[in-house]
């Protein structure tokens, strides 16, 4: 998955009973250990009868900040399973925090580690998984006469308009990939025998469903 950018499409919580025990997993995107360690604290809060809220989250387009923790769970039976479930679907940017009630049956390090597994990536299921991708608006001037053949073009490739504007000549603006940007404005450029103007300008940051 390298250069792949994923992270979960929605916040979610989902729910596993593992032999009378109740793990609930919480998930949450992120942007910043702050808001990591606000989630945390509010799961915390709300489930503050709970026998362990155990969590575990990656920052970074490359992972650059990870934690993790038992929450009073035998050693490395919560936080790291968590953690590994999230790496082992590739995402970035994503906090999980699992919530226990013990159900009075003992389960093992074995089936700890299992259990807070299962739950998160039950819950990652259930949340669904998207791929970030970063894309430049691409700002197309062409005269009237060539409007129509431009947005035949535009749709057949296809690409989103984001906006246009209308003046001496239209200006038509773009959502491209980046790594599609020069692919593009070479194309435009043939096609059109250079009868257009193109201005690359902002980039923004675009979702899109990933499927495995």
């Amino acid at each position: 998955m390298a250069n792949i950018f994923l992270t979960i499409k929605t916040d979610t919580s989902h729910e596993l009973v593992i032999k009378k025990s109740r793990f609930i997993c919480h998930l949450k995107k992120i942007a910043s250990e702050e808001e990591a360690r606000e989630f945390i604290s509010a799961i915390g809060q709300a489930y503050r009868k709970a026998n362990h809220n155990c969590f575990a989250y990656l920052i970074g387009d490359h992972d650059e900040i990870q934690r993790e923790s038992d929450n009073g769970e035998p050693s490395g039976t919560a936080g790291v399973p968590i953690l590994e479930a999230l790496q082992k679907r590739g995402l970035h940017n994503v906090c999980a925090v699992v919530t226990r009630y013990f159900g009075g049956i003992k389960l093992g390090a074995g089936g700890l580690i299992r259990a807070y597994s299962n739950a998160t990536s039950t819950a990652i299921e259930e949340a669904g998984i998207v791929q970030r991708i970063t894309q430049t608006i691409l700002s197309i001037e062409v005269s009237y006469k060539l409007h129509d053949q431009l947005l035949y073009y535009l749709q057949q490739i296809p690409l989103e308009i984001a906006d246009e504007s209308y003046a001496v000549n239209v200006t038509t603006q773009v959502y491209v990939d980046n790594d599609q940007i020069q692919t593009v404005i070479d194309d435009l450029t043939s096609r059109f025998n250079d009868q257009l103007t193109l201005t690359p300008g902002e980039e923004r940051q675009h979702e899109v469903p990933y499927n495995e």
